[in-house]
């Protein structure tokens, strides 16, 4: 058969087949569907606000914009700059409460 330029080709049979969710993709769906994903969200923010973290993250975006100029700063370079500084400073602590959490929470969930 001929392609038709107003059409896309016919997919494959294998391509039909419904897409199976991965064990992360699985793991993601029960967290968001439970309402666990939003408290986990809620709990790191409280979390990184107690420990003062927001309140450097804060300070690193004011001194790169004073360093780069105000009209020079898009938040596209802000985020690009300050995330891996942001990811490696969470603390410890706040990481492993957040991983006893999922932990006790996959424990009591069947995937």
């Amino acid at each position: 058969m001929r392609a038709s330029i107003n059409r896309p080709p016919t997919p494959e049979p294998e391509d039909d087949r419904e897409h199976q969710p991965t064990f992360q993709e699985s793991i993601n769906i029960k967290l968001i569907e439970s309402g666990e994903k939003e408290r986990l969200k809620e709990l790191l923010r409280e979390r990184l606000i107690e420990c003062g973290w927001k309140d450097e993250m804060k300070a690193l975006c004011r001194a790169y914009v004073r360093k780069k100029g105000r009209n020079n700063v898009s938040v596209d370079d802000l985020v690009q700059v300050i995330t891996p500084k942001g990811r490696a400073s969470v603390p410890d602590s706040v990481k492993a409460e957040l991983l006893q959490r999922i932990r006790s929470f996959l424990g009591s969930t069947a995937i």
